[in-house]
C-alpha cells in the first residue's frame, strides 16, 4: 500500500514528487500543480504531503499519512475557496501561517486548491512568503493549466504538470477503492470523460445519471428559436438541480454543527443575537459557496454538450476511436447527420465561447441562451 495508489494514471508526476521526497536536493518551497479538471491535482497535492511527513516516505497506513490525505494533520492545512475568488484577507491568514513552524511533523504544508481564484491583490500578498520561504515550510499550489495562474506566482514555484487519466485507470480505481460494479465503473468514467470525482459520481447516483442523460438529448432537439431559449432555461434548471442535491444535505449538517456547538435549541422560535450572527454568517458562506458550484453546475453541463459534438465529428472522421456517448448513440448520429462538419466546429466553438462568458462573470442564463442559438439544428 502506499498513499500514491490512490493518483492513477500520473506515473511521470508521481516520479518527479517520489524523488522530492527521498532527495533533499530535488525538494523545493513552492509547488504548482497543474491539470485539467478531474485529474487528481488535489489528490495529488495530499499524497505529497503524507509522503513528506511519513517517516517512510508515504506507506499509506501510519498516522501522519492517514491524517495528511484525509486533512486532519496538524501541519497540513488544505485551503479550497468556497467562494468565487481567494480574496487578500485569506492570503495575508495564510502568510501568517506558514511563517510557523511545523508543531508535530517534519514539514509545514499548505495546500490551496484553486490557486486560479487568487485575485491581483491576494497573489501578490503571497508573494514575499514565496520570495523568502520559511524553513520547513512548503507551498503546493493547484490550478487547471499555468496559464490559469498570475505569472509573479508561477514564476516562484516547481511546475508538475498532470494528465487526464484513461478511462481504464478511472474504472479500476472505482472497483477497487468505492466497490463498483466493473460495467458501471466502465461506463460512468467514460461518460465523465476520465474526472475521476464525477465518475464516482455518476456510478452511485441514479439522479446524477437522468440529469446528464437529460443534458444529453438538448442536443437534438433543438430547432427553433423557441426550442433554443428553453434548451438554455433546461440546462440552467438541470445545473441548479444538481447543485442543489449536493449541498442541501451538507448545508443542513453544517447548520447543526453550529448550532450545537453554540448550545442553542434548533426548535427555539427565535435565537439570542450572538447566534442569529453566527448563523447569517454560514449562511453568507453557503450563498457564496452554492453560486460558485452552480457556475460549477452548468460548465459541466457544457462540457456534457461539448462531449455529443465531439462524438459527431469522431464519426464524421470515421477515426478509430470510441464515442464517449455509446449510450446516447442514436443522438449522436442525429446530429452528425444532420450538421456537416464545419458546422460541427461552429457548435464546439459556440459551447466553447459560453464557457469563457460564465467563466468571466456573464449572467449564465443569457451566455447560454447565446450558445443555445448556436445550436439549432436545420428543420
Amino acid at each position: 500500500m502506499s498513499v500514491w495508489d490512490d493518483v492513477i494514471g500520473q506515473e511521470p508526476a508521481v516520479a518527479v514528487l517520489s524523488r522530492a521526497v527521498a532527495e533533499p536536493a530535488a525538494m523545493t518551497h513552492a509547488w504548482l500543480l497543474t491539470g485539467p479538471p478531474g485529474s487528481g491535482r488535489s489528490v495529488a497535492a495530499r499524497a505529497f504531503a503524507a509522503a513528506l511527513q511519513c517517516p517512510d516516505g508515504g506507506c499509506g497506513v501510519c498516522r501522519e499519512c492517514r491524517t495528511a490525505v484525509d486533512g486532519t494533520h496538524a501541519d497540513v492545512d488544505v485551503i479550497a475557496t468556497e467562494g468565487l475568488s481567494i480574496k487578500v484577507e485569506q492570503a495575508r491568514d495564510l502568510v501568517a501561517l506558514a511563517a510557523h513552524r511545523p508543531s508535530v511533523g517534519r514539514w509545514r504544508v499548505i495546500i490551496v486548491e484553486d490557486a486560479d481564484r487568487l485575485t491581483e491583490r491576494a497573489a501578490d500578498a503571497l508573494l514575499k512568503a514565496l520570495e523568502e520561504p520559511s524553513p520547513r515550510t512548503v507551498w503546493m499550489l493547484c490550478a487547471p493549466s499555468l496559464e490559469d495562474v498570475i505569472i509573479t506566482i508561477r514564476s516562484r514555484s516547481r511546475h508538475v504538470r498532470l494528465r487526464t487519466p484513461s478511462v481504464e485507470a478511472v474504472a479500476e480505481l472505482l472497483v477497487r477503492r468505492d466497490g463498483i460494479d466493473r460495467a458501471m465503473a466502465v461506463h460512468a468514467a467514460r461518460a465523465a470523460q476520465s474526472h475521476v470525482g464525477l465518475a464516482r459520481r455518476l456510478a452511485r447516483d441514479d439522479d446524477a445519471r437522468i440529469r446528464r442523460h437529460d443534458v444529453i438529448a438538448l442536443a437534438g432537439k433543438i430547432r427553433t428559436v423557441g426550442e433554443a431559449i428553453d434548451a438554455a432555461a433546461d440546462l440552467s434548471t438541470i445545473a441548479s438541480e444538481e447543485s442543489q442535491a449536493s449541498s442541501a444535505e451538507r448545508d443542513a449538517a453544517e447548520k447543526a454543527r453550529l448550532m450545537e456547538l453554540l448550545g442553542a435549541d434548533p426548535s427555539a422560535r427565535t435565537q439570542p443575537p450572538h447566534i442569529r450572527s453566527q448563523v447569517a454568517s454560514l449562511e453568507k458562506e453557503q450563498k457564496a459557496r452554492a453560486t460558485r458550484f452552480a457556475r460549477d453546475m452548468v460548465d459541466r453541463a457544457l462540457v456534457d454538450l461539448l462531449s455529443v459534438y465531439r462524438d459527431a465529428l469522431v464519426l464524421h472522421t470515421g477515426a478509430a476511436t470510441g464515442l464517449v456517448n455509446e449510450d446516447s448513440r442514436s443522438v449522436v448520429e442525429q446530429v452528425a447527420r444532420v450538421l456537416p462538419p464545419e458546422r460541427v466546429l461552429v457548435a464546439m466553438d459556440a459551447i466553447g465561447t459560453a464557457r469563457e462568458r460564465i467563466a468571466a462573470n456573464v449572467q449564465p442564463l443569457l451566455a447560454l441562451e447565446a450558445m443555445t442559438l448556436e445550436l439549432r439544428l436545420p428543420r
